[in-house]
C-alpha cells in the first residue's frame, strides 16, 4: 500500500473535470464582459491559479463584481459518493492529500464549504505554489513536502497529460475515468473513487 493517496479537485472530487469551460466562461458571460473569448478568459484563469492575479483583480478585469465570487463557486457540486469514499480512504491510507489547479482562494472557500478538511491533511493549489500541473516541478514538490518518496504516491487525476508527467516523476497513477469514454492510456483506471478502497 503506498504511504499517501494524492487527489486531483475538478474532475476528481468535483462534477466538473474542466470548471473553466463548464463554469467560468458561462459566468462571465452571464454578469461580465460579453466580449471576452473562452481563449481570453482562460489566459487570465491561468494567470490567477499560478497567484499571480488575485481574486478580486481576475475578476475586476472580467467585467464580474467580485462580490458575486460566492455565486460563481456555487456552482460546484461534488461528485456523489464523494465524502463516503474520502471516510474510507482516509482510514485506510492514514494520509490524503489534495493537488490541484486553481485559484488559491476558491479552493480555500469550497473545501471549507463541503467539509473537505475533514479528511483532506494536505492542500498543494497551484495559486499558493506558483506552479500547475502537469509540470514536473509540482509533484516533486508535493512528495518532498509530504516527507515521501515519489514511488510511496498514489496520485489520482481525470486527465492523462497530468498523470503522464506525475508517473514519469515516480508516482503511481490512477485515471478516475467516471464515463469509461477515454482512450487507452498506461494508468490504472477506475470510474469511481471508491474503486480505490
Amino acid at each position: 500500500m503506498a504511504d499517501i493517496l494524492i487527489l486531483d479537485a475538478m474532475g476528481v472530487l468535483y462534477q466538473s473535470g474542466d470548471d473553466v469551460a463548464d463554469l467560468l466562461v458561462p459566468f462571465v458571460g452571464k454578469h461580465g464582459r460579453a466580449d471576452l473569448s473562452a481563449e481570453a478568459i482562460d489566459l487570465d484563469y491561468i494567470e490567477a491559479s499560478l497567484g499571480k492575479l488575485d481574486a478580486d483583480a481576475f475578476w475586476r478585469r472580467m467585467g464580474v463584481d467580485p462580490a458575486l465570487e460566492d455565486s460563481y463557486l456555487a456552482g460546484h457540486r461534488l461528485i456523489d459518493g464523494t465524502l463516503d469514499a474520502l471516510a474510507q480512504l482516509k482510514q485506510r491510507h492514514g494520509r490524503l492529500a489534495c493537488l490541484s489547479n486553481d485559484v488559491s482562494s476558491w479552493s480555500f472557500k469550497l473545501r471549507r464549504r463541503f467539509g473537505l478538511e475533514s479528511w483532506i491533511d494536505h492542500w498543494f493549489i497551484s495559486g499558493d505554489l506558483g506552479l500547475r500541473k502537469p509540470s514536473a516541478e509540482i509533484y516533486r514538490l508535493a512528495a518532498d513536502r509530504l516527507g515521501v518518496r515519489p514511488q510511496q504516491v498514489v496520485f489520482v487525476d481525470d486527465r492523462p497529460g497530468n498523470l503522464d508527467a506525475a508517473k514519469a516523476v515516480g508516482f503511481n497513477t490512477v485515471l478516475l475515468d467516471i464515463r469509461g469514454n477515454m482512450p487507452e492510456h498506461p494508468h490504472r483506471r477506475i470510474r469511481q473513487l471508491k474503486e480505490l478502497i
